[in-house]
């Protein structure tokens, strides 16, 4: 229970800041895995993002409509692959400034010894 309030107060946190610009954090992380990987497969980006496919599917439309990233058909023409659109890039290019401020006061308020723990833990689960 207390992993799970601290998850939601840091990500509301991120989301306050990232709110300006329209987007969450969740789709934040989202559009930055579609940059490092596009275009890429929803199963490939799923994977990434430890999330299952319906789930990123539902997502990845919802970034869709607010015309963030673009939906195609990849070679396979079962599956479908993810880019970002312009829109998606500038949305990405203001909201990084903003999520590494944020990123900066978390590790500052939680300090080395904790943010460290907070690595571990990631990797543990």
């Amino acid at each position: 229970m207390q992993l799970r309030k601290a998850a939601r107060k840091i990500g509301a946190r991120y989301d306050a800041v990232l709110a300006p610009v329209g987007i969450n954090i969740a789709q934040f992380s989202l559009l930055r895995a579609v940059e490092r990987r596009q275009p890429v497969s929803l199963t490939e980006l799923g994977r990434t993002l430890d999330l299952d496919r319906s789930t990123m599917g539902r997502n990845v439309r919802v970034v869709e409509k607010l015309g963030l990233v673009r939906l195609d058909r990849g070679e396979d023409q079962r599956e479908a692959v993810v880019s970002l659109s312009e829109h998606g890039v500038a949305v990405l290019r203001v909201a990084e400034p903003l999520w590494e401020r944020c990123q900066r006061q978390v590790a500052d308020q939680l300090g080395p010894t904790r943010l460290q723990l907070l690595g571990e833990l990631g990797q543990l689960l």
